[in-house]
């Protein structure tokens, strides 16, 4: 970095603070095994889970985590061994996480959606020796089993945990509507239920501290290979105090509030901002397996949320369902957005219709993830900015050659950040590890502003510039354009081979149900609101964009696609 003091090093975040945030907190070690223990006696009949209605409390799920936490241990399982989990969000997920962790073990989560070859990337690079997932994928897991140093297979079915009568009409009506599998006998393969039944509630004792891995948690991959990125039991409680510290406990209370739980789990935006830190305040989270606007909003008709995590693409999807007309949701005291950019537009309606605050933030896997939120009560948010810095963590902009040169406030530049939730590195990748951290410094590979008030605003991934006729291109402020249409839903604009230019502009859009548009209005539409090298060139209609599993548009794929579709085109 320079020499001279930077308006980085100045801190202007600071005076944006909301009256009860600090600048450094001062933190307890305490890691998430005592965590949930201190939170099943201070609420012990406080519901901790709810999934389509069966309720388990925190004592219960302190139960089930000791039972499985001693299964575990039956298997081999010791400290610093790696299992791992395949399951959506159900109750044996995040059971089967605080076990994990309470043994010393190191959790590695997985997207069920994954194929065989991740799965067996991610299993094999993080060593993992006991595997917890649904029996609908049961037999392929025990196929591929032999192709990794997995032993044991624990199985837990849909069915598991119902209330009456869905528990009976389950077994009838699972099979058929694919929800549930047989999975076929083979040697260690064990079902939850009679794994929990079958070991008492007294694990080995085993003493954790924060230096200690807790986490292998596998990034995207979808710049590449996923790489596991290494956790800490200090990272991952010093984020939620991080966290605690930033939303005040007048408006949401410890053992008082329910929240959302329809990030996924396995992902680390859901992992901390929904499960760790529903059970660190003593909340109940109501699980939401599969996050798509039906089910969300049935939830929170039947079980009235007041905390909401979510990402953009389920905000949008909410609020263009028509079951959107019949629920209320006004319940909702807060929602955290993060993972993509929140379209404004959709920051108001949102607000409008549930009457909540939403705060838009900002965070990495490598960061645990949360680095920057917009104050959320007694501060200014800025609509359409990430935020501030949260407790303890520095951030700045600077250069995109050598990123060693601060930029001036309002310039782009690549966005670094530091603090106690930043990653210990990533497993069994020295050089991946170099490349992302420097001098302690985190370097997220996303473009970003940083204005006077030390709010941050992230202009695009560094890989996902549009260079056209020696301009550089932000994807996000074209997008932003498109989401003021009153026609479209959802917008992501790529670059596209020019023989020219270099680079052009294409932007597939999936518009609103029953709406039609031309290409032509779509491009009239934005002529006046973006700079003319800005402008699309071509735009594509699509009913639907792909996403990964939390809901983020793949930028990459369309653009993968698309330079596919040319290549393959016959040349003129």
């Amino acid at each position: 970095m320079t020499d001279n003091v930077s308006i980085y090093d100045k801190k202007p975040w600071l005076k944006s603070y909301a009256p009860f945030a600090s600048e450094s907190i001062d933190y307890e070690e305490i890691c998430l095994p005592e965590i949930l223990e201190r939170t099943a006696g201070r609420y012990p009949e406080t519901v901790a889970l709810i999934f389509q209605g069966y309720a388990v409390k925190y004592r219960e799920l302190k139960d089930m985590v000791d039972r499985f936490a001693t299964c575990l241990a039956s298997f081999g399982v010791r400290q610093g061994d790696a299992v791992a989990i395949l399951l959506p969000n159900l109750i044996p997920c995040v059971a089967a996480y605080f076990a994990i962790l309470k043994l010393g073990a190191i959790a590695v989560m997985n997207n069920p959606l994954y194929t065989d070859g991740e799965l067996e990337h991610q299993f094999n690079d993080s060593g993992s020796k006991v595997l917890v997932c649904l029996d609908l994928l049961g037999n392929r897991m025990i196929d591929l089993r032999e192709k990794t140093g997995i032993k044991q297979i624990v199985y837990t079915s849909i069915g598991d945990y119902l209330p009456f009568p869905k528990n009976l009409l389950f077994p009838l009506v699972g099979k058929k509507k694919k929800m549930a599998a047989d999975v076929k006998p083979a040697a260690d393969v064990y079902k939850w239920k009679e794994c929990i039944a079958a070991h008492p509630p007294n694990p080995p004792s085993v003493t954790v501290g924060f230096d200690d891995l807790a986490m292998y948690q596998y990034t995207g991959g979808t710049t590449g290979v996923s790489k596991g990125v290494m956790l800490t039991h200090g990272n991952l409680s010093k984020q939620l105090q991080q966290i605690d510290n930033w939303f005040p406990e007048d408006l949401l209370a410890p053992g008082k509030e329910i929240a959302l739980g329809a990030l996924p789990f396995f992902h680390v935006f859901g992992l901390s901002v929904t499960m760790n830190f529903s059970v660190y305040e003593g909340w109940t989270n109501v699980l939401v397996p599969r996050p798509q606007p039906e089910p969300l909003l049935e939830a929170i008709r039947k079980f009235r949320p007041t905390f909401a995590p979510l990402v953009p693409t389920m905000y949008i999807g909410m609020l263009n369902h028509p079951d959107v007309k019949k629920t209320d949701m006004t319940c909702m005291k807060g929602a955290f957005s993060g993972s993509a950019p929140l379209p404004v537009e959709v920051i108001h309606e949102f607000e409008k219709t549930t009457g909540a605050i939403i705060v838009e933030g900002y965070g990495l896997t490598e960061t645990t993830p949360v680095t920057h939120v917009n104050p959320f009560a007694g501060g200014v948010r800025k609509v359409g900015s990430i935020g501030v810095p949260i407790p303890d963590t520095l951030c700045r902009i600077v250069d995109l050659e050598d990123g060693t040169r601060d930029m001036p406030v309002g310039e782009p530049g690549e966005l670094i950040v530091k603090g106690p939730q930043v990653m210990k590195g990533y497993w069994n990748r020295p050089h991946d590890t170099a490349n992302t951290l420097r001098d302690g410094w985190c370097y997220t590979g996303d473009i970003g502003t940083m204005d006077e008030d030390g709010y941050f605003y992230i202009v695009d991934r560094k890989k996902d510039m549009i260079i056209s006729g020696g301009f550089n291109i932000y994807p996000r402020d074209i997008d932003e354009v498109f989401y003021e249409h009153p026609k479209v839903q959802e917008a992501c604009s790529i670059g596209i081979p020019d023989p020219k230019r270099g680079e052009n502009v294409k932007v597939f859009i999936v518009l609103k149900e029953g709406e039609t548009a031309t290409a032509d209005e779509m491009i009239a539409f934005c002529a006046d609101k973006l700079a003319k090298y800005k402008l699309p060139s071509e735009i594509e209609f699509r009913t639907e964009l792909p996403k990964t599993n939390v809901g983020k548009i793949l930028r990459k794929q369309l653009r993968q696609e698309e330079l596919e579709k040319r290549k393959a085109a016959p040349s003129a």
